[in-house]
């Protein structure tokens, strides 16, 4: 019942997409010594969003073009100034983005947990 709707749909999207950022973000971090390691980010939450509703919806797994609901997008490598040592991270850029995909997480709990009181309510629950 609740998966159909956009409202619940969506927080559960940034809820995902934010948790994905945040395990790559602590993966870039430990590798920060790393020799030769790229960095990788997660593209916005806001262009993923925009570029899944403009798109085609594939509703079965044997559709050629479009994607299936839930699906997130690959994580792709940072283009970053490189370290003498071939390494793209910055530990002060992963600590920013680890504290962005937690607020995100924390914003997509609080609107799915509202959402889901004013639904109780008007059930009369």
């Amino acid at each position: 019942m609740f998966q159909n709707l956009d409202v619940f749909r969506t927080a559960m999207a940034l809820a995902q997409h934010s948790g994905k950022q945040q395990a790559i973000s602590s993966q870039n971090i430990a590798n920060a010594d790393t020799p030769g390691y790229r960095a990788l980010e997660m593209p916005d939450f806001d262009k993923t969003v925009r570029d899944e509703m403009s798109s085609q919806r594939a509703t079965r797994d044997s559709h050629i073009n479009g994607s299936r609901d839930g699906d997130m997008p690959e994580a792709q490598e940072r283009r970053d100034i490189i370290d003498p040592n071939g390494n793209t991270v910055s530990v002060e850029t992963e600590m920013v983005t680890a504290v962005d995909a937690a607020r995100a997480h924390n914003r997509a709990l609080s609107i799915y947990r509202s959402n889901l009181n004013i639904l109780r309510a008007s059930l009369g629950r």
